[in-house]
């Protein structure tokens, strides 16, 4: 029997016999954040266990309250920054170089095709972008990680999620993993990963891969997970050209290896055909819950763009397209917050910046702050958010607020409206 693309990644990192469906993996990365992390440290430190199992192997970020904005979070970035320098983390990111650590972590070139990665973040499965394998953890498997580099998971069963089509103008990868989402519901997935494949694949950036990765988890994954390829290589190419002697194709043959035998065996195989597919919008409480953004007429408070799923460079010109020679709705707060410092400098460099500030948004720090309610742009209780993050969970960005996952390109036509609005009509320049 064949395997997949996981299967093949667990295998290659076994460190003994399975037992039953769990393996004992060895570890090529472990990612560490502020908001996580802190409590591992702490019990590793009273436990007389305060030691990292490779240094270089540990790559460690302050994302979500950047600057910090109490004493609480102070003491949570404090705990990150003495524990960086006691253990020689030279990949540690403070305020002023940091990011939000899922698009940080790839921009810097630390996930590779084939890598054992996790993070105690559930959106971990983000890395699967690249044909790793990915996976949020709880305190003590991320504790044993840190000290030991290996994880015990179980072993992996995938589904399979074919992509066919060509996305229309204005729809993009946010409105197909909503649309996913929408299908196999927030348990469909649940302890499997989800293998992206398909005909549509190949056209879709590692940014838009990333995106459909990271919202792989809302469904119940473990993972999401792409085969790599040339724009894989691409993307990493200024971090491995020297392990391939300059040679692309030695770089994509090498990498071909994670990719699932033909006749792998899948829970279940799913074809979407994503020609069909028009902007989307979550509703209530759940990402399983999903509308066209053109039937949802609902008035929003607050508009935020950024995010581990839509922070990139390439969801900030997507908004700024919209948004230019534009002003938002005298109603609504726009906030907008690229998801890493290099991500901002180049948006400054290429104006966008000026087109959102133009328009009546607020720029801020990187951070993820938002997303979750700790820090910068936090609901009142009865307010509207439209988001380009990935959770809308109850009070998910504030005590009785209502947030809707919607794309960038949404998420800015919703601004200038103050109304949950079909962005096509500012792209293609018709009414619809």
């Amino acid at each position: 029997m064949g395997k997949t693309i996981a299967q093949k990644i667990f295998d290659a990192h076994l460190i003994d016999d399975r037992f039953g469906e769990t393996a004992i993996i060895k570890l090529d990365r472990v990612f560490a954040h502020e908001i996580t992390t802190p409590p591992a440290i702490k019990d590793l430190e009273q436990r007389g266990l305060d030691k990292v199992f490779d240094p270089t192997k540990i790559k460690a970020v302050i994302d979500h309250v950047t600057p910090s904005k109490d004493s609480l979070s102070a003491i949570q970035a404090q705990v990150m920054r003495d524990w960086a320098r006691r253990q020689n983390i030279e990949d540690f990111f403070d305020v002023g170089r940091n990011g939000v650590c899922h698009a940080l972590f790839p921009e810097k070139g630390f996930v590779r095709p084939g890598f054992t990665i996790i993070m105690g973040d559930s959106h971990t499965c983000t890395y699967g972008a690249f044909g790793a394998f990915a996976c949020g953890t709880g305190t003590t498997a991320l504790e044993v990680g840190i000290l030991k580099g290996i994880a015990a998971l179980q072993y992996p069963k995938s589904m399979k999620v074919e992509l066919n089509g060509e996305l229309k103008t204005g729809v993009y990868a946010k409105d197909v993993i909503l649309s996913l989402i929408k299908k196999l519901t927030v348990n469909g997935a649940t302890d499997q990963v989800i293998e992206f494949g398909g005909d549509a694949i190949s056209a879709f950036s590692m940014e838009e891969r990333m995106t459909i990765s990271n919202m792989a988890v809302e469904a119940g994954a473990t993972s999401g997970i792409f085969a790599p390829d040339i724009q894989t290589v691409d993307y990493l190419w200024d971090f491995i050209k020297e392990d391939f002697n300059n040679d692309k194709n030695a770089a994509l043959q090498d990498y071909s290896q994670w990719a699932s035998d033909p006749d792998a065996e899948y829970t279940q195989v799913i074809s979407l055909d994503i020609s069909t597919l028009l902007p989307q919008i979550t509703i209530q409480y759940r990402p399983d819950q999903v509308i066209n953004a053109m039937e949802a007429k609902i008035n929003v408070d607050q508009v935020y763009i950024g995010s581990c799923t839509n922070g990139r460079l390439s969801d900030l010109r997507i908004a700024a397209k919209i948004l230019k020679n534009q002003k938002i709705a005298s109603h609504v707060r726009g906030i907008i917050a690229p998801a890493t410092t290099e991500i901002y400098r180049q948006a400054m460099k290429e104006g966008l910046i000026e087109i959102f500030m133009d328009a009546g948004f607020v720029v801020t720090a990187t951070t993820c702050g938002a997303c979750l309610g700790m820090s910068n742009g936090i609901l009142a209780p009865g307010e509207v958010a439209i988001a380009t993050t990935n959770r809308n969970f109850n009070g998910r960005m504030g005590k009785g607020g209502m947030v809707h996952l919607a794309s960038p390109a949404t998420a800015a036509a919703s601004a200038i409206e103050g109304v949950i609005t079909d962005p096509r009509k500012y792209l293609e320049g018709t009414l619809l």
